[in-house]
Parts: structure tokens; sequence; C-alpha cells
């Protein structure tokens, strides 16, 4: 059971990352997430599906980028609660010398922010708390721990669609893209509507009314202008489950994806 991390912890009101710990299997969320959770995975079955299959995607992008791209060096934001395969885990796996930074602004994630700093001697974590919506305090912070000379990996996964305003979220992206070097990659996986539309709108609509933050479902042509002036890799903006999957892929979720180079 979670513990209250203070006065601005709001245990009665459900939150995105509370609610994806509870479908991921976790025990750090409260009655009202899972109340919250179980409502929503009824109106979305594979709402489970999703959560799962997009914590699949950051293990499949995290080893690419470390073991393929040659990236040392990941700027996470939207952290979310620890579960298994955290993005430091999966890339100090592959390369133990790497550095992570993880933002968040959940005081949740915060009281676990210890769990996400027990990295390899060899590399280092950071735990950074601010908000998307202020990349440049972002920026500020992760340059104690991060060499913004050398490529980065920003990896925005299950964050974006709390920014609702278009404009404003492709202003962030951009604003964070261009503090990187050449060899940089962006990854980011995103609520959209697609396939199971009515589903889709009826879970932002339930959330939207009940949850915290607030949340903005995009088509997959809205998500893949997140990368303009990248090169995507194949195979382009899917559904989590289609982006380079070990297997089959198994049924389409509503979350997508994709992961970009700036060249």
């Amino acid at each position: 059971m979670a513990e209250a991390a203070g006065t601005n912890l709001d245990t009665g009101t459900p939150h995105s990352a509370r609610l994806w710990n509870y479908w991921l299997g976790g025990k750090d969320n409260f009655q009202a997430d899972r109340e919250a959770g179980d409502a929503i995975a009824g109106m979305l079955p594979s709402i489970v599906a999703l959560a799962r299959e997009d914590r699949r995607f950051l293990r499949r992008s995290v080893e690419h980028l470390v073991r393929d791209g040659g990236i040392r060096q990941i700027l996470d934001i939207g952290t979310g609660l620890p579960t298994a395969d955290n993005t430091h885990q999966v890339a100090q796996a592959v390369a133990p010398e790497t550095r992570v930074v993880y933002v968040d602004n959940d005081p949740l994630v915060l009281v676990h922010a210890r769990a996400l700093l027990s990295g390899t001697p060899e590399g280092g974590t950071n735990y950074v708390e601010a908000d998307l919506n202020d990349p440049e305090s972002i920026l500020r912070a992760a340059r104690d721990t991060l060499d913004f000379s050398q490529p980065i990996a920003l990896t925005l996964l299950g964050i974006v669609h709390f920014i609702r305003d278009d404009e404003a979220a492709r202003a962030v992206i951009r604003q964070l893209v261009d503090a990187l070097a050449p060899g940089s990659y962006l990854a980011i996986a995103h609520g959209c509507h697609d396939i199971n539309t009515a589903e889709a709108h009826r879970i932002v609509d339930f959330w939207n009314e009940r949850g915290t933050p607030k949340i903005k479902y995009r088509s997959s042509a809205q998500i893949t202008e997140f990368f303009d002036g990248l090169r995507l890799l194949e195979p382009g903006v899917v559904p989590c489950n289609r982006w380079r999957p070990e297997g089959e892929p198994g049924a389409d979720v509503n979350q997508y994806c994709g992961v970009a180079i700036k060249e």
C-alpha cells in the first residue's frame, strides 16, 4: 500500500502514475486509483495490455538505443512509479556506464526516487522533480548529470498526451530536441484514437471527469508531427506492440510510439 508523501499528495483523486502502476501489477496506488483503473478496464478491456505493451516498448527501444545506437545518456521525462524494467536497469544492463536522468512531477514518485537512484557504479542515475510544461527547468537540472554536447536519448513515454494544446505540445518537444546534439534520439509513446475509436473517446472522457492530470489522445498523423525534422526509424509510428516485436505482435493497442534520430 502506498504511503502519503506530505500534504501535496491527493489520495482521493485518481492519478495517472498510480493508475499505470496498478495496471502493471504494482502496489503503489490508492483505492481511488484502483476503482478508476477497474472502471476504465471495464470500458476498454485492452487498457491493461496497453500499459504492458508501453512498458515492453520502453525495454525494446532503450535496448536498441544503447546497444545499436551507441547511446550512453538518457533523459527520461514522465518517469512514473518504479516497476520492472526501469530505464536505467534496461540501459545499464547493456552498457553499465550509461547515465540516466529521470524527470517527474508526482510527489509519490518522489517518495520512491531512491529506488530509481540505484544504478551501476560505472554509470549515474539522478532524479529531477519538474514538469514537462517547463522544459527549460528540466534542461537546466539535467545538465548536472548529462553532457549535452554528446548524444542523448530523450524518452517521452505516456506523457505528451497530458499537454492538451497541440501547439504547446509541439513547442515543448521542439525546445527539448533543439537542446540535443546531433546523433541524439527522441522516443515517444502517446495515447491514440485511430483504433477502437469509440472506446478511446470514452476512456478519455471518463478520465478527464475524475482523474488528474487531464489527457488528450491524438491520431497517429498528429503523433508523427512531433518527430518533424528528425528521421524516424522503421517501422515509423505504430501501436507499441508493433514496434520491433520479439515475436507475434498480438492485438493492436491504443498507445502508439516511434523513435527518431536527430541528424
